[in-house]
């Protein structure tokens, strides 16, 4: 799905998004993340060990809820499926890291290893 570009822009501020995931018994697990974008797909970085990571692997649909810093009457919920898992080095934390912190370099702890999440939406809702 084409994204609109006021959900773009949206995404492109330093705009803390809610992920939902869905743990196996069924039930919603809800996480604070950065979030960045290449087009279309939105991207997440965490880390492997980690309950959403866990659960993406189980099942790839997620919900990503958020408010823009610019219009904080403005809800922003979308759905869709994480389509790419990479566990490919620390670029995108790092690029996040950045865009949230103007900082380079996320300062990883030793031995821990990033994972990468492409998420194509599939619906988008919005008001306010």
């Amino acid at each position: 799905m084409q994204l609109p570009q006021d959900v773009k822009d949206a995404l492109d501020e330093k705009v803390f998004a809610h992920l939902g995931t869905i743990n196996p018994d069924g039930s919603p697990q809800v996480s604070v993340v950065w979030v960045g974008r290449k087009d279309d797909t939105i991207l997440i970085s965490t880390a492997t060990g980690r309950v959403k990571t866990r659960n993406i692997a189980t099942d790839p649909r997620v919900a990503i809820s958020f408010t823009p810093p610019s219009q904080p009457y403005k809800n922003i919920v979308m759905q869709g499926t994480v389509t790419k898992s990479e566990e490919d080095g620390t670029w995108l934390i790092d690029a996040l890291n950045n865009k949230y912190k103007g900082n380079p370099v996320y300062p990883l702890p030793e031995g821990q290893i990033r994972v990468n999440y492409e998420i194509t939406i599939d619906s988008i809702g919005s008001w306010g």
